[in-house]
């Protein structure tokens, strides 16, 4: 169940599609604010801005519109590259932000000078699609009736312009795409039959058109967990089209975005969704990896009793040595006044979960999925009513008369109810993401081309991006001495670490 779009809109067809322009002042006034917090990004800028390494890239974004992907928008096209976005979640795109983006610094809103995005608060499942075949259209200069060519590098966030990419492939390959699924069958899903439904129009319109985007990429680099789980699939079974850089696993993207900057973005969302008290409550956490130890921290601080649920020896394990209980969910539906899911599974909270817990537990998502929670399950429980509180927070009324409250639909609580990470944090993130832009488009055709297949960039670039962030932070690093670098057997400038090492 998705929200609907009701408002009119600022668009032009094939060049933007945003909420308002007029809110282009606003969103570029926070945007300044967020540059003075993104040093990686304003580096990158300054040291690649003469050589211009993006020249000739076309990318396109399939990240959350936010204030913060706005900078590294600017980012990109300030190294040379020609950029058209869509957001990868229907309710996470800051509607200031596109339109800054669209109107860009030196336009106006009568005017606009900026880059093409594709993406407002409160998407249809169906609009959230169209936006995504959007960046993946290229008119040839500025004839929208010009012959269609594709973008050269994608940057995705979830996976799923590379999956419209890969999906549309295969169904161009065999001729057709498979009916749509209905409710009760086997992995049936609202938004499997939008995009198959997409496919199923394009292969109509150009049967060819999929194959020949493909052609076009460079590579991906990819975001979040979620997204690089996709990519490892394709690549173990042989379909994976083009190389994919996993920047999540890049330690300053990881261990920084995914636990602190959940650490800061979900007590920031549950706070705005719902002014309730989480000192002195029952939190429970289902994960502990990153992203979970982030959510579980924020909960502590706030002065919660913490309960977290494993699959992992390992991950259990630490949480029970970071003072954490460990227990599985059906021990706690009664008592727990918060669940938060981080898993990047599904049916992890089931519609049967959802009816045994206590009146008024609030329940959300902050893995970058909507399945997760069983919210379709949790919409066919019999008797049921469903009443918006505000924007993104429902309270789900039973028969019994008991209820909770569920946060931005089960999708990302921190961007739907939130504006996401703050901005130091996705300047390491996003760091990264222009690094490897650089690497996939420069690396072309050389001796260090990369293979297709998954990979992470060198440790060397990954302490090149936390390199860039000392400073705004007063760190000064203590420098090895000749001797002391000969003695541990490495180079005084790095890498520091071997690629085993766990940090």
């Amino acid at each position: 169940m998705s929200a609907q779009s009701t408002h009119a809109f600022s668009e032009v067809p094939g060049k933007y599609k945003v909420r308002d322009l007029s809110l282009a002042e606003s969103g570029r006034h926070q945007i300044r604010l967020a540059e003075h917090e993104m040093p990686g990004l304003m580096a990158l800028r300054a040291e690649y801005g003469e050589s211009q390494p993006l020249a000739g890239a076309r990318i396109a974004g399939s990240l959350h519109m936010t204030v913060q992907t706005a900078v590294l928008i600017e980012t990109l096209t300030a190294l040379g590259a020609e950029v058209r976005w869509a957001s990868c979640n229907i309710f996470s795109t800051q509607d200031e932000a596109a339109a800054a983006i669209v109107v860009g610094p030196d336009g106006t809103p009568d005017d606009p000078r900026g880059v093409p995005v594709f993406a407002w608060k409160g998407e249809t499942l169906e609009e959230y699609w169209e936006c995504a075949e959007q960046i993946l259209v290229w008119p040839a200069g500025d004839d929208d009736d010009a012959e269609y060519r594709g973008p050269n590098l994608i940057l995705d966030d979830g996976g799923d312009a590379t999956l419209l990419v890969h999906q549309g492939v295969a169904y161009e390959r065999v001729g057709s795409v498979p009916a749509d699924t209905r409710p009760g069958e086997p992995d049936h899903s609202d938004e499997n039959n939008v995009v198959r439904g997409l496919l199923r129009r394009v292969l109509q319109e150009d049967p060819l058109r999929w194959s020949v985007v493909a052609e076009n990429i460079l590579g991906v680099t990819e975001e979040t967990t979620t997204g690089v789980h996709r990519l490892y699939q394709l690549a173990d079974a042989g379909h994976l089209l083009f190389p994919a850089i996993n920047v999540n696993d890049s330690v300053t993207k990881s261990k920084f975005d995914n636990k602190y900057g959940i650490r800061h973005s979900l007590p920031d969302g549950i706070n705005r969704a719902t002014d309730v008290l989480m000192g002195g409550k029952i939190a429970f956490v289902a994960g502990y990896g990153d992203v979970g130890k982030g959510a579980a921290e924020a909960f502590r601080g706030q002065g919660a009793r913490v309960i977290v649920s494993e699959i992992d020896p390992i991950c259990a394990l630490q949480a029970a040595m970071d003072g954490y209980q460990v227990a599985r969910i059906e021990d706690v539906l009664g008592e727990a006044d918060f669940f938060i899911t981080t898993t990047g599974n599904r049916d992890v909270v089931t519609a049967e979960h959802l009816v045994g817990m206590k009146n008024k537990a609030i329940v959300g998502n902050i893995g970058h999925f909507d399945n997760e929670i069983d919210m379709a399950g949790l919409a066919a429980v019999p008797g049921i009513t469903r009443t918006e509180i505000k924007p993104q927070v429902h309270e789900w009324t039973f028969e019994s008369g008991t209820s909770i409250i569920v946060l931005s639909e089960g999708r990302l609580l921190n961007l739907g109810n939130a504006t996401g990470h703050p901005s130091f944090v996705m300047s390491n993130s996003f760091s990264n993401q222009v690094i490897g832009q650089i690497e996939l488009f420069t690396k072309d055709g050389t001796d260090e081309e990369y293979p297709t297949a998954v990979h992470r960039l060198p440790k060397i670039l990954d302490e090149k991006v936390a390199r860039l962030h000392l400073d705004a932070l007063g760190v000064r690093l203590t420098d090895l001495s000749k001797d002391q670098a000969e003695y541990l057997g490495i180079d005084a400038a790095g890498p520091y670490k071997a690629e085993h090492y766990r940090y």
